[in-house]
């Protein structure tokens, strides 16, 4: 007797049938995939085969909008979660350059800017992430969304790590390991938005990701959304490089280029990656010109994508002044 397929096994063949019958998933079919997989409801051989298949094939907009929905129908935000300007992703980790956009979230939020960040850390080794910086600062990090919307109204920042957004995206994005490669869950994570923020930044690697995160903001309807290469994968301009960012505004879809902000062609490696270094920078006890750069020009990409600048020269003018008129003496005290 021939048994029965698996319910999840439909996914499977839609993605599997060769060059010539393979698709990819609508929207709809993202969903309910990605919605069977965090129920549990998919066998561990069928989850291997379902994210290394699309890593293959490169996941589409459709895909990603499909699981990001899926996953945003588990959430769970309280009652009195304040309204958030900023959702921030940080997935990557550094290892070339210290995490100088934490600096440039901070200062948004000093500047009255509501910033949500959320990420992940272990699963490549050799990086410095968010959450060490975090503990190395004395910066408290969410374990839930209510410490996180207390967090956000009384010092409008709030990081929370994966496993307390989703358990089980945090345990698929970790079998990078075992694949020997990244998943989508990689793409998706990033753009989860979880308190609906009214706008959100995403740092990537691969250039080639841009146009998916861009396509896949535009179907979930995000209002503002924008994208580019960071340094390191994270959401911070390397300065010393144009800069492409994709965006989502009001639906419409563009492309912006950056220009450089210092004359160094090469990008600078910070090989003792000296933590102390970020206070000491915000304080002013130190100069480093690639730092502020990194620093101001992360924050004016934010500042545009906000709202609070018509292009990127009067973006970098209010972030360079929203860096000298800083409060150095408190930081890091985001209150």
């Amino acid at each position: 007797m021939t048994p029965e397929p698996h319910p999840f096994s439909k996914f499977i063949a839609i993605l599997g049938r060769g060059k010539s019958l393979s698709r990819s998933l609508t929207i709809e079919e993202a969903e309910e995939a990605f919605s069977m997989l965090l129920a549990g409801e998919a066998l561990p051989e069928q989850v291997g085969a379902l994210l290394m298949l699309l890593r293959v094939k490169e996941e589409a907009p459709e895909e990603i909008a499909g699981f990001v929905r899926a996953v945003r129908a588990t959430f769970d935000l309280p009652a009195n979660a304040p309204a958030v300007d900023l959702d921030w992703s940080s997935y990557a980790g550094k290892r070339r350059q210290l995490s100088w956009y934490l600096l440039s979230a901070l200062l948004l939020a000093r500047n009255g800017v509501r910033v949500f960040m959320h990420g992940t850390e272990g699963h490549t080794a050799g990086r410095l992430y968010t959450r060490d910086v975090l503990d190395a600062l004395g910066l408290p990090v969410a374990s839930g969304f209510d410490e996180a919307a207390a967090a956000l109204s009384t010092a409008n920042f709030a990081y929370m790590p994966l496993e307390s957004l989703s358990p089980k995206l945090k345990e698929l994005i970790e079998l990078r390991p075992v694949f020997g490669l990244r998943s989508p869950v990689h793409t998706l994570a990033r753009m989860l938005n979880p308190f609906a923020a009214r706008a959100t930044i995403q740092g990537i690697f691969h250039p080639g990701y841009m146009d998916i995160h861009q396509g896949a903001a535009a179907l979930l309807g995000e209002a503002r959304m924008a994208v580019f290469r960071g340094e390191g994968g994270e959401v911070e301009r390397r300065p010393n490089k144009p800069c492409e960012v994709w965006s989502v505004t009001g639906g419409e879809r563009s492309v912006d280029i950056w220009p450089p902000l210092i004359p160094e062609p090469v990008q600078p490696t910070d090989t003792e990656m000296n933590l102390d270094r970020l206070t000491a920078l915000w304080r002013g006890e130190i100069g480093d010109d690639y730092a502020e750069a990194a620093v101001t020009g992360t924050t004016a990409i934010a500042l545009r994508l906000l709202g609070r600048a018509d292009d990127p020269g009067a973006a970098q003018a209010a972030a360079e002044a929203m860096w000298r008129d800083r409060d150095r003496a408190h930081f890091p005290a985001v209150a």
